[in-house]
């Protein structure tokens, strides 16, 4: 029944059986559909992740417009049965070349260009498999310390977790403002969650980044990001630094950005996560002083 669907919503004919490649974003299946125009990289998920998937395409299309990156073009999305599915485009990934990086670099700056008059987007998506609040706002200290720390302390308190990281989590956002005294960062289109996991290189060694996880942010916040798992050498830095510097405070704000994807990970997988969360919040707090 999904290949019927997927021709509609392509325009595509494709083979009966798809190759399994894994999973992606954390709750869709990823599969190769062989097409008679060549093969397509297809997420399924259960109907009850249909807008997830909707806001990827999305996310994907407005990164797309950009042109600053490459990411794989949405073929198509739709719905059949009890699963939703996207179409993306199938990039034939090859080794990262001397250049990639500094290409990816540059490319990431000319996407922040991309910027709107307030925080947020037009729409909520997810971050992984967890919800993310985009509600346009004028204010980034308070989009941050709402939408995005106190979304997932609030996640932790109703799945029961406690004690006192989570009341020393709640101190820290309503002290965010203390960060951006004397910066005020531009809201600039981001990818969201770029992770080493998130981007590679195509077969002619020029950068793409997909999974995103898009909002209208500070920078700064994909930035901390590349920072939290590796994944990103000295040549990406080096051009995202030529191309537009960053504010001389983004070093010490790197923790406060990643404390929102170590908080997702409490709420995904917990263990350690949560000694790395505490810990995180006592040195934020800490500065403050």
């Amino acid at each position: 029944m999904i290949r019927e669907a997927l021709e509609a919503a392509t325009g595509l004919e494709f083979s009966a059986a798809p190759s399994p490649l894994g999973t992606g974003g954390g709750f869709a299946a990823c599969q190769r559909w062989e097409s008679a125009a060549g093969p397509v990289f297809v997420k399924t998920a259960p109907l009850a992740r249909e807008t997830a998937l909707e806001a990827e395409a999305e996310a994907l299309s407005e990164l797309a417009a950009a042109s600053a990156v490459r990411v794989p073009a949405v073929l198509g999305f739709g719905t059949s049965g009890d699963r939703a599915f996207l179409a993306l485009e199938w990039i034939e990934f090859g080794p990262v070349r001397p250049g990639t990086e500094a290409r990816l670099g540059e490319g990431l700056a000319r996407l922040h260009r991309t910027t709107a008059d307030r925080f947020g987007w037009h729409r909520d998506n997810t971050i992984g498999a967890t919800p993310q609040r985009n509600e346009w706002t004028a204010d980034w200290p308070e989009f941050f310390a709402r939408h995005r720390l106190g979304f997932q302390l609030d996640l932790a308190a109703r799945s029961g977790d406690g004690g006192r990281w989570l009341g020393r989590g709640r101190q820290l956002c309503e002290r965010v403002a203390a960060f951006f005294a004397g910066y005020m960062p531009q809201p600039s289109l981001l990818h969201g969650d770029l992770w080493g996991g998130n981007w590679a290189a195509d077969a002619s060694g020029a950068p793409v980044i997909f999974d995103p996880a898009t909002y209208y942010g500070d920078r700064e916040a994909d930035l901390a990001m590349t920072h939290l798992f590796g994944g990103f050498g000295r040549e990406f830095y080096a051009a995202y630094e030529a191309a537009w510097p960053l504010d001389r405070g983004a070093s010490a704000r790197r923790d406060l950005y990643n404390l929102y994807h170590v908080l997702n990970h409490v709420n995904l997988f917990g263990g350690g996560y949560r000694a790395q969360a505490e810990r995180m919040i006592d040195r934020l707090l800490a500065e403050m002083r």
